[in-house]
């Protein structure tokens, strides 16, 4: 009896613990819309992690048309699936692009973050900025929000997932508005630039 027990508990140490999981929650800017999913900014990160050979996996609970109001319902349902042990927000596009009102957008944002740390979850936030459609006064608060959120929260900042690519040709669809595949290798690296030092990369 005693061996039967020995052997189960060497058997239970030597079991792997389940890898960690980077969860993306994000609207179609992080879905690959328009794309091949295999060639969106979210699988070229779940790649940069295997080439670093970092125990993480990525999971992309991104939805296409989602807001911060929608990102809000439905993180508590998200932490629980996945059990994130970071968490990349990128949401508030959409947000801007119908005009809805930054006050809420901030509070939606707030809640997704706090939400995830109260599961455990470090959490990464992605800004965005968008077109001067609406006025530089809603322009400006719209782009604030996620420095705001940043530094109540204490969580680290992605200034603005478009950085260096705005103005380079062939970076966005038809629509001006979704990042061709061209360009998610340089969204990938925006991101990146902000995890990197959340993920422990064990040595080689």
């Amino acid at each position: 009896m005693r061996s039967i027990l020995f052997a189960l508990l060497i058997a239970g140490c030597g079991a792997a613990s389940p890898a960690p999981t980077i969860l993306v929650y994000g609207d179609s800017l992080s879905a690959a819309y328009g794309i091949p999913q295999g060639a969106g900014w979210v699988a070229l990160l779940g790649e940069r992690l295997k080439q670093r050979k970092s125990n993480y996996t990525v999971a992309n609970a991104s939805i296409s048309g989602e807001t911060t109001a929608g990102g809000a319902a439905r993180i508590g349902k998200t932490l629980a699936q996945h059990k994130p042990a970071i968490v990349i927000v990128e949401l508030g596009g959409n947000d801007g692009l119908r005009g809805l009102p930054v006050e809420e957008m901030k509070v939606n944002l707030s809640r997704i973050v706090r939400e995830s740390k109260s599961k455990g979850a470090r959490v990464l936030l992605v800004g965005m900025r968008i077109p001067p459609n609406y006025g530089a006064k809603y322009t400006n608060a719209f782009r604030a929000v996620f420095r705001e959120v940043a530094r109540e929260e204490r969580i680290p900042l992605v200034p603005f997932l478009f950085e260096g690519m705005v103005d380079k040709p062939g970076m966005f669809q038809p629509d001006d508005i979704h990042p061709t595949e061209k360009a998610q290798p340089i969204l990938m690296e925006n991101v990146w630039r902000g995890l990197a030092a959340m993920v422990i990369v064990p040595s080689r």
